[in-house]
């Protein structure tokens, strides 16, 4: 399980460091991604396969359902983790998520979520802002 937040920095060959508390759960090989809301999405190759094949089941008839298929798959790379614990990410996925230097480095259960900084801290302050009223939602849906 992956949780937890961290600042990390994308060099100037465009490697960024896993952090080391995720890098023996994630493997020497993982799935990067573009993901929801202008981040990125890493997978440990296992997690991936249940992604695809469960997106690979849904109906191509509606052009949303195609779309959505169409960003997470297309849009994925399968990429080694080099010895120091580092990943390159690819120009299209940077400019994708915006991502500068400075980034987030995201837990989220199954998967990392990798942030720019800014954008994070503004995605961050708004979902804190309406906490109360997503508690209230899930309650009535029986999560929380």
């Amino acid at each position: 399980m992956f949780i937890g937040e961290y600042r990390h920095t994308i060099d100037t060959k465009k490697r960024l460091a896993i952090p080391a508390k995720f890098r023996k759960d994630m493997g020497q090989k993982v799935v990067l991604t573009r993901g929801l809301d202008s981040c990125l999405f890493i997978y440990p190759i296992k997690e991936w396969e249940t992604l695809a094949q469960n997106l690979s089941k849904l109906p191509t008839g509606k052009s949303e359902t195609r779309s959505f298929v169409r960003l997470m798959l297309a849009g994925a790379l399968d990429i080694d983790i080099d010895a120091l614990g580092r990943i390159l990410l690819p120009d299209y996925l940077k400019t994708y998520a915006g991502l500068a230097k400075k980034v987030i480095i995201a837990g989220v259960y199954n998967r990392l979520e990798i942030w720019d900084e800014i954008k994070w801290n503004e995605y961050k302050s708004k979902a804190e802002q309406s906490s109360e009223n997503i508690a209230e939602k899930l309650g009535d849906l029986g999560v929380y």
